[in-house]
């Protein structure tokens, strides 16, 4: 058993204000509430909490918000020695409320974290982790971050390690040009021993209406092990050879935000304890297990409020039985 081994999630880190008030959108909304926010930090702070080492590779604004979320994820033991500060651009911020119907009013302003040059990773921090995972719902949406994730992604496979991707789909952040987002997206599965999509990402990617044929066009693109989250209905794995949907825990859910992350969090926790990751892949019977302890994470963080503060330990997973 590896456990030493490390991983790295390189992506968005940002400020997500939360309009407390019920039913209103932006125009109307007084009262905000700050959240550390960016799918690849709420995977690094789960795989720490359940006690496994993180590192988190992306960029802030050398702002008081930036200083924040630096903090946030200090204060969970994720290690930020890869994390750059911004002298020119402020820290990215996103405003969320959710009106009457429950529809989203949503405003992104991007800032740092588009700004990840190649020059500014770790070239040798990269090449040391046994496990990269790249999950950001911003990164591709322009240069140079784009073309710095696409090529940290390329060199990972030139060294032989294992490759983690989740598209993180934002439809806010792709209006009208939903056909690059796939595009770009499946140059990363091509690529990818692990990827993990929620069952709407899966349609708009494969442009399957059926689980099983959607699941089979990420394996023809190059993709290894294949997660589809289903929610409460647990999540359907796939190593190509065998496909079977793992039930998830009953749990009384009041927030699913960043339960997708921690369930990534959870399998990537897992994997790194192997000398050889890849070939678990192979081991269908220990990849359910796997799945089975990572539908509990993902399901525990829905019945709390938060992303990251949702994240539970290790014991209080087993405590779920």
């Amino acid at each position: 058993m590896n456990t030493n081994s490390s991983i790295i999630c390189i992506g968005e880190l940002l400020i997500d204000f939360f309009c407390t008030d019920v039913g209103i959108d932006l125009v109307g909304g007084q009262h905000f509430e700050k959240q550390a926010g960016g799918a690849p930090a709420n995977v690094c702070a789960t795989i720490v909490k359940l006690g496994g080492t993180a590192k988190f590779s992306g960029k802030v604004g050398k702002d008081p918000f930036g200083h924040f979320l630096k903090k946030t994820l200090d204060d969970v033991k994720v290690d930020t020695s890869m994390l750059v500060f911004d002298e020119t651009h402020p820290t990215t911020l996103a405003f969320v409320s959710l009106k009457e119907k429950g529809e989203r009013d949503f405003v992104f302003n991007r800032g740092a974290d588009a700004f990840l040059a190649e020059d500014e990773l770790d070239q040798d921090k990269l090449k040391e982790a046994s496990i990269l995972h790249f999950g950001s719902a911003t990164a591709l949406l322009e240069d140079p971050f784009r073309s710095t994730y696409l090529n940290a992604i390329q060199s990972a496979k030139k060294e032989g390690q294992f490759i983690s991707f989740d598209p993180n789909y934002r439809s806010d952040l792709w209006q009208g040009r939903e056909g690059m987002f796939v595009d770009l997206v499946k140059q990363g599965i091509a690529l990818a021993d692990f990827v993990k999509v929620s069952d709407e990402e899966l349609s708009i990617i494969s442009g399957a209406d059926e689980l099983t044929k959607g699941v089979q066009v990420l394996h023809q693109l190059g993709a290894g092990l294949v997660a589809v989250t289903l929610g409460k209905s647990g999540t359907l794995i796939s190593n190509e050879e065998k496909q079977e949907t793992i039930p998830s825990i009953k749990v009384h859910s009041i927030d699913s935000t960043g339960a997708g992350d921690a369930f990534v969090g959870a399998m990537l926790y897992q994997l790194a304890k192997e000398e050889e990751p890849k070939k678990i892949i192979e081991d269908f019977e220990q990849i359910k297990e796997i799945t089975t302890f990572s539908n509990k994470v993902g399901a525990i963080v829905c019945t709390r409020v938060g992303a990251i503060s949702a994240i539970p330990t290790n014991e209080e997973v087993f405590q779920k039985g």
